[in-house]
């Protein structure tokens, strides 16, 4: 399948058809992601103002929980306060924090309560949004901090709400019995189209039958937290994501995968049309992030659906005092056929921090043996 021709000419595709001509006709799905997402000055979340909001009449291209309702944040932010109590620790890292909505609600929460971390370290990619998160929380301004990689050491909280799911992933693809790795090429008029190649890869469970199946495998994410293994000595990571358990996400009848982008509102599954102007994400294998983050030390302290989490982190206390509109939306963020049950919240934290304490989060309905 090739892409919208008329979008040859712009700047990104030119890029990417560059790539694939230097790498000799071909790149595996992973680059091309790299390429449309995070391009510098081109990609997705490099070059555009605004990608989050309600309506596709705000110019946004999907809703995020912080920006559904404060009350993600504020409830959020009782999970916080006391994973920097347990783990001794005064600073938060926020990785990929968007509009900055994320942010603000957890820090005004803080504050109102008389707890203020000393930092609060947004590690994000796009240059456009670090604009809007400087407007956003300038009430905050002498706690905020920007960073573009992490140090070789840190120490307190680290979120990363819808993170992994932006992350490049591989695909592969069992054809008449064969594994391929599908990326992406030019067809003879110069369009992007797909291209399999036999590969050595495989998902890391088999996959029963000799049907055709189409599924991703996550490398980036995996390295994403042994990073964070590797540079956090204290304190304690929250992850918050769509995804599922390895059993599920490699169901021998999810035969078609996960990969989906977004645009004003609407989801398609074909990432090579309209390149650098919708978002490209798969959904996470929670199964691989934990065991790539045991291997390289940190231990799971939990891991449980999105509604469970923010139930047990006293949602409904937060809620008393809120209008009948975030209420309303509130039921959004735990119902099981909204975002409740298809996100899920996953718990990190070094040796050193992971004992003497269960996170609130995670005291009723706890799925970690399910991992």
């Amino acid at each position: 399948m090739a892409n919208d021709p008329e979008s040859v000419a712009s700047p990104l595709l030119a890029r990417v058809r560059e790539a694939i001509v230097q790498a000799g006709g071909w790149i595996g799905l992973d680059t091309f992601m790299a390429l449309a997402l995070y391009e510098p000055g081109l990609g997705y979340y490099a070059g555009r103002a605004r990608q989050f909001g309600h309506l596709p009449q705000d110019g946004s291209d999907f809703v995020t929980a912080p920006e559904l309702t404060p009350l993600f944040g504020r409830t959020l932010a009782r999970q916080v306060a006391q994973a920097l109590q347990a783990t001794g620790t005064d600073e938060i890292w926020e990785f990929g924090a968007g509009s900055g909505a994320l942010a603000l609600q957890v820090l005004d929460a803080l504050a109102a309560n008389g707890q203020p971390p000393a930092r609060y370290t947004i590690v994000d990619v796009s240059g456009s949004l670090r604009q809007r998160q400087r407007e956003t929380l300038a009430p905050h301004a002498g706690r905020v901090h920007w960073a573009d990689a992490l140090p070789d050491r840190m120490a307190g909280v680290v979120l990363g709400n819808e993170v992994l799911d932006a992350m490049p992933v591989q695909l592969l693809a069992r054809v008449g019995g064969a594994w391929h790795e599908r990326g992406v090429a030019l067809d003879g008029a110069g369009r992007l189209a797909w291209a399999d190649r036999p590969t050595t890869l495989r998902p890391p469970v088999e996959v029963p039958g000799e049907h055709d199946y189409l599924t991703e495998i996550h490398p980036q994410g995996e390295a994403f937290v042994r990073t964070l293994a590797d540079r956090l000595g204290r304190g304690a990571a929250f992850l918050i994501d769509y995804g599922f358990p390895e059993a599920e996400y490699y169901h021998p009848q999810r035969a078609m995968g996960t990969l989906v982008c977004h645009r004003g509102h609407t989801s398609d599954a074909n990432p090579l049309a309209e390149v650098g102007e919708k978002d490209i994400t798969a959904h996470v294998n929670f199964t691989g992030v934990a065991l790539a983050a045991q291997d390289a030390g940190l231990a799971v302290l939990g891991y449980t659906s999105q509604g469970r989490f923010l139930l047990n982190c006293g949602l409904v206390e937060e809620a008393r005092d809120a209008g009948v509109r975030d209420n309303a939306l509130m039921q959004k963020l735990v119902n099981e056929h909204e975002m409740g049950e298809l996100f899920k919240v996953l718990a990190l934290a070094p040796a050193a921090s992971s004992t003497g304490w269960v996170p609130m989060g995670f005291m009723a309905g706890d799925r970690t043996h399910r991992l």
